[in-house]
């Protein structure tokens, strides 16, 4: 895996996007602190390559919604008061 930064990116990037064509993984840096990863277009990120693996198992059925909110007429910090007395 090659490191970049920002500017080398900008004035090499036929060169670069070349080298990911080819399989290459580029991350990117903006002074010395990793911003971005490129990768060529087909490569299974790390979830899919670990579902793959049967090391991961997606949900069975979807999150349900969050309920409403309560909307109340005093605040919480009143409520928590009057619960301790």
């Amino acid at each position: 895996m090659t490191s970049i930064g920002i500017r080398e990116l900008r004035d090499a990037l036929s060169k670069h996007i070349a080298q990911v064509r080819e399989g290459a993984t580029i991350t990117v840096t903006d002074h010395g602190t990793p911003v971005a990863r490129i990768v060529p277009v087909g490569t299974p990120s790390a979830l899919e390559q670990l579902i793959a693996e049967g090391v991961v198992q997606l949900p069975a059925h979807r999150k349900r919604p969050a309920p409403d909110p309560v909307v109340a007429d005093v605040s919480l910090s009143e409520t928590v008061l009057a619960d301790r007395r």
